[in-house]
């Protein structure tokens, strides 16, 4: 039953911000989503069941955000091409994300605090070793396999901005292009362990600017240590204007 399933995960997801993890129960989960509790065990299993289908469902839709990120812009205009900007914006999900879902914050951080569900009852996946500039060959978990760790979605933001831009990259540029979207996910990641901190009012002898927002601010950050890691492709390496 597709519909209850996700409005126990909604309820799940709401107890979740209202309280510790410890202190839901799955009477109350049942309840909020108007089903009785034999429908939520029959669905989920055990209360471990269902931590491990919410930590689940936020990751994919944050990944399925990452893919919207990437795609966006008209190629007629252009947009295509601008490699650095599609992952800047995926980048930017990534840490708007991760600050308004908790459970994606762990996930990429590997940091759980004792609010959310231990990470051994959600069954994360042990990192991956990757070669560097090389696209990982990873798949999509399944329903029964270990949830990503950090590393591994990491791994899967790196793998869907190479799949995203490589139709654009001449074949001999694929290596530049693996490295330069490795780099981004990492520094990417790196705003989400340590956020910005939004600087203090600069003395001014005329009118103050107005202050900027953490996420302004945050935006700016990462755009600026995506371009740059796009940047050190060599020009003779990119796609040309014809793509």
């Amino acid at each position: 039953m597709p519909a209850a399933r996700e409005s126990l995960l909604d309820a799940a997801y709401t107890a979740l911000t209202e309280r510790a993890w410890t202190a839901v129960r799955m009477v109350d989960v049942a309840a909020a989503a108007g089903v009785s509790r034999q429908t939520l065990y029959n669905e989920f299993g055990s209360k471990e069941g269902l931590a491990r289908a919410l930590v689940r469902r936020e990751t994919d839709n944050y990944l399925a955000g990452v893919a919207r990120a990437l795609s966006q812009g008209s190629p007629a205009a252009g947009a295509r091409r601008d490699a650095a900007g599609r992952v800047a914006a995926a980048a930017t999900w990534t840490l708007r994300t991760a600050r308004a879902n908790p459970l994606v914050r762990a996930v990429l951080t590997g940091c759980w605090s004792d609010r959310l569900p231990a990470p051994a009852a959600v069954g994360l996946a042990p990192p991956r070793a990757t070669r560097p500039g090389i696209p990982a060959q990873r798949t999509a978990p399944s329903g029964d396999g270990p949830l990503p760790g950090p590393a591994e979605l990491v791994g899967r933001f790196c793998d869907q901005a190479v799949a995203a831009l490589e139709p654009d990259w001449p074949e001999e540029a694929l290596p530049a292009l693996c490295t330069a979207c490795e780099t981004a996910a990492r520094l990417t990641l790196a705003c989400v362990v340590a956020p910005v901190t939004p600087p203090g009012p600069a003395p001014s002898a005329g009118r103050a600017p107005a202050p900027r927002t953490r996420r302004e601010l945050e935006t700016e950050a990462v755009s600026r240590l995506v371009r740059g890691a796009f940047a050190r492709i060599p020009a003779d390496a990119r796609p040309g204007e014809h793509c």
